[in-house]
Formats: structure tokens, sequence, C-alpha cells
């Protein structure tokens, strides 16, 4: 397992009964997390004087927030010299996955060693943690999601990171109708990034099931691979095994590459443990 430890911005101070503690710069969000399930006490009880809000999960499925203290709208996060904006998002989430660092580190070294002009392929692209990543390192990204919010997010990140938005260009769109249509028009990329969901609707209701959509995709990337590749590279919350997505990348992969899966995971500050956060699977050919 990968596990990133170097955040000052960002920390798991406690863990219990299926909810984590965080601080996410100066704010204290109390959240459910399925990978939770032991029983430390009640954290409510224990940091009622920390937190700021707690997500708290409804029986008939989602959930909502409640502030305990005043939270802005949003406010910054930053991982080395990536600043990210944080929201408070209706399912949970807070618009980033902090234990991504890995992959971002990975890929910033590897664009930059790469000495070379980089065109990378973002898809499933969220709110853009891995295209900063990449474009902190020069590289030239297309970034594409379904969702057009998600891609405003993202729009917001690359402008507080002060970043060159000429070396961007965003695509609200199904992603396999988008990588179908890129086949077609003969478009290459060195570089390609996903993160695909357990199940999603495109920009038109399209639908994406992991199970029968992503062996496809990655067959399709193959295509849009350059001459001279840098890599590709999956990144998976839908309960694959690090084997399971190393056999689909064994069997989808055309070029010769080195390919690696594996967890990553995050630190409990209070108990020295170890929070498993999905897994990545990538390919390097070079």
């Amino acid at each position: 397992m990968k596990v990133i430890d170097d955040y000052k911005d960002f920390e798991i101070i406690d863990t219990s009964l299926g909810m984590k503690l965080e601080r996410w710069n100066s704010i204290y969000l109390l959240r459910p997390d399925p990978q939770i399930m032991w029983d430390n006490g009640n954290l409510e009880k224990r940091y009622k004087d920390k937190i700021h809000s707690i997500y708290y999960r409804s029986s008939t499925g989602g959930g909502h927030w409640e502030d305990v203290k005043k939270v802005p709208d949003s406010w910054i996060v930053s991982y080395r010299d990536m600043k990210f904006n944080i929201k408070k998002m209706g399912f949970k989430h807070t618009g980033l996955f902090p234990e991504q660092a890995y992959n971002w580190n990975y890929m910033r070294d590897k664009i930059s060693s790469s000495q070379r002009e980089v065109n990378v392929l973002n898809l499933f692209a969220y709110t853009g943690g891995a295209t900063i990543a990449c474009m902190m390192a020069n590289a030239h990204v297309t970034h594409v999601d379904s969702s057009r919010g998600m891609v405003d997010w993202a729009k917001e990140n690359v402008k507080i990171n002060k970043l060159d938005e000429t070396k961007i260009r965003y695509i609200v769109d199904d992603v396999l109708k988008f990588v179908k249509r890129e086949i077609r028009r003969g478009h290459k990329y060195d570089a390609i990034i996903m993160d695909p969901p357990s199940f999603g609707r495109g920009a038109n209701g399209e639908t994406w099931v992991i199970e029968k959509n992503l062996y496809e995709l990655l067959e399709l990337c193959q295509e849009l691979l350059s001459d001279n590749p840098l890599f590709m590279l999956v990144n998976s919350y839908s309960g694959l095994s690090p084997i399971l997505l190393e056999n689909l990348l064994k069997l989808t992969n055309k070029k010769e590459g080195k390919i690696t899966c594996d967890e990553i995971g995050l630190p409990i500050k209070k108990d020295n443990l170890i929070l498993p956060c999905g897994i990545y699977g990538r390919i390097d050919y070079e």
C-alpha cells in the first residue's frame, strides 16, 4: 500500500463506528467512511468543541450536512505547491480526494523527467486534481467530465493555481462517446488518466456501468496513445481489487510497458492506523 503522509493542510484525526474526523486546513469535518468498521467511541461527543460540520446519512439513501459552527461556502486546502477549492457537497464529499497526492506526485515527476511536450487526456476528470498536477509539470491537458458543475469547479482550481489556461481544453461529454470521436479524428495523447465511477450518467443521459464498460474503455484508449507514450493511469474507488485491475490492464495493453497496481491509504493520527482509500493501476511506457 502507498501511504501519503506529507500533508500540512489535511489530516485524519480519529475514526470510529463508520465515521472519520478530518481537518481540512482550519475546518474540522466529521463524515462517513465504509472502511471504518471498528468501535473507538463516539467521535461527535469526543470532539464536540472542534467539529465544524457533520454529515449524517439518511436511512432512505443519501444524507445531509449539519453545521455545528459557521463554515464558509468554500475554502482553500494546499498540498505542496498545489491549491484546491474545497466545498461541502451533497453526498458527503468535498471535491478533493487527498490520497490522490500519490498519483499527482507520480504524474508530475514522470512528465517533468520526460523533458518534452506532453499531451494528457484526463477522463472522469472531476474537479481537476490530476489536471492541476499535470499542468504544474507544463503538460497540455484535455479535461473531460460529464458534469458541467465539476468542470466549472476544475476551472476554479486552475485559476487559483494561476496556471496557463491556454494549455487546457475543457470538455463536458460522455467519456466513451468522446473517446470514440477522438479515435475517428486521429487525435493522440502521450498520457491517459481515468477515474471511472461504479455507475454514472453522461451529459445526455448515457449510462456508465464499470463492470460492463471499463474493459471497452481501456481497449479504446490504447488507440489514443501516441507512438511514444509516457503512461496510462487508472484510479478506482469502485471495489475493484488491485489484481483485477492488473488483469484488465494486461489484457488490454497493446504496447510494451510495466504494469503496477496497488492500494492507496492515508494515516490516522490517533491510532497510527492506515485507512484504505481505493486503488490505482498504471502502465509505464517510458
